[in-house]
């Protein structure tokens, strides 16, 4: 990534992709985990969160039609499909809870799940390798569109005795 890439601000608390360029990924890397977030997607915004760099969670607000449920957003990209659509909500903030153990993902979206222990059968596009065994980075899309905001980004560990 170069300087000239980075995009990314944090205005008002919030982190900001002002225009399409780098990607952000964390440094530390994780196995089992839930996460939170907050993301404010305006109308015709595309991001989406590597869940252990290797599974996007898609986050997008694209025109009606330019994707079908398993792009959109709330998807394990091209894989898992939301088993209930929620409104469209560009332009207003919104509550991803996930949890990942191993291979198997929920997701609640505005308090609703939308995906219940689901199986990943494997990595997604855009990932950053396919060692599914071992722990992973978090990344977050920059290189689509800007205008998104996400904010509140809690990880929670499971302890291991």
């Amino acid at each position: 990534m170069t300087p000239n890439n980075n995009h990314w601000t944090v205005e008002n608390g919030d982190l900001l992709n002002t225009q399409g360029g780098a990607n952000l990924k964390s440094t530390r890397s994780f196995e089992d985990f839930q996460l939170h977030f907050e993301v404010n997607c305006p109308a015709d915004g595309n991001s989406g969160i590597y869940l252990r760099g290797r599974y996007e969670l898609q986050i997008e607000y694209q025109d009606v039609d330019a994707n079908d449920p398993f792009h959109s957003i709330g998807a394990i990209y091209s894989f898992v499909a939301p088993t209930k659509m929620l409104p469209r909500t560009p332009g207003k903030w919104e509550t991803f809870d996930v949890t990942l153990v191993g291979r198997r993902i929920s997701i609640v979206r505005n308090g609703t799940k939308t995906v219940d222990n689901q199986e990943i059968p494997g990595p997604t596009g855009g990932a950053l390798d396919s060692n599914e065994g071992a722990p992973g980075q978090f990344y977050i899309q920059g290189d689509h569109t800007g205008g998104l905001r996400y904010r509140n980004i809690t990880i929670r560990v499971p302890k291991h005795s």
